[in-house]
């Protein structure tokens, strides 16, 4: 597939008493597109996951990347410095509620159908580290068909703000799911991935799950020291062909 040219802006997203700030990726050429919900890491919608809006955008598809700390620490984007990860943590698993993550994803995917060139149905959702864990939250909505999650720490034991794990959602994902995680990841055991796999198949989640050895949490990140390029590509290879079934619908 021929990449396109694309736009990006800077945009604010509309959710009750709250302006979500965002980022937005798009073709130039006009068309109609499938949406697509991006999910930020622990350190903002910093420049690594702007990339990857346009990585995506180049693809053929709308992009939208909220930011998840709005209520907590708007305009939050920092590094990968250990104090940096401690400060995305806090705001991540400590001061987050899924019901407001929920809320801000929807506002997302209802900002992304008032644009023409956007399909009203079918939208797609990826998301990583943190947001890989909230994609599988986000995955249980309605509007969404195609979901990716990429390491996703404590889908089995928490759900943020709550103390019901996020697995305990799988039978309400209605769409497709796939799942990607690094073997030398402390922070996902493989027991956990197991587990995880084990409720997909067993609520019957059409799902595909990668166990990449040699990988790392954050394999997918070229901006960090864990990148592993060659699962970092296979991974993306399997989103192309996740996605492609928005496109085909």
């Amino acid at each position: 597939m021929t990449e396109r040219t694309i736009d990006t802006t800077k945009i604010k997203i509309s959710q009750k008493n709250l302006q979500i700030d965002g980022y937005l990726a798009k073709p130039k050429t006009p068309g109609s597109y499938p949406g697509i919900v991006l999910l930020q890491e622990i350190f903002g919608v910093n420049a690594h996951i702007r990339e990857v809006a346009e990585r995506i955008a180049r693809e053929g598809y709308v992009v939208i990347a909220p930011a998840l700390f709005q209520r907590i620490a708007p305009g939050f984007e920092t590094g990968y410095t250990p104090e940096d990860i401690q400060v995305g943590k806090d705001y991540a698993w400590e001061q987050t509620k899924a019901s407001e993550l929920l809320s801000d994803i929807q506002a997302a995917i209802d900002y992304l159908k008032t644009l023409p060139e956007v399909k009203k149905d079918g939208f797609g959702c990826i998301g990583f580290c943190f947001g890989g864990h909230v994609a599988y939250l986000a995955a249980t909505l309605d509007d969404i068909s195609a979901t990716a999650s990429f390491y996703g720490a404590r889908i089995t034991t928490a759900t943020l703000g709550s103390d019901t794990p996020t697995l305990a959602l799988t039978p309400e994902i209605s769409g497709t799911l796939y799942a990607f995680f690094g073997m030398e990841d402390a922070s996902i055991p493989p027991e956990e991935v197991d587990q995880i796999e084990a409720e997909l198949e067993k609520y019957k989640i059409p799902h595909r799950l990668f166990r990449y050895d040699g990988a790392d949490h954050g394999f997918f990140c070229d901006h960090r020291a864990s990148y592993n390029p060659v699962a970092a590509a296979d991974a993306w290879e399997q989103v192309k062909q996740l996605f492609a079934q928005l496109q085909a619908s």
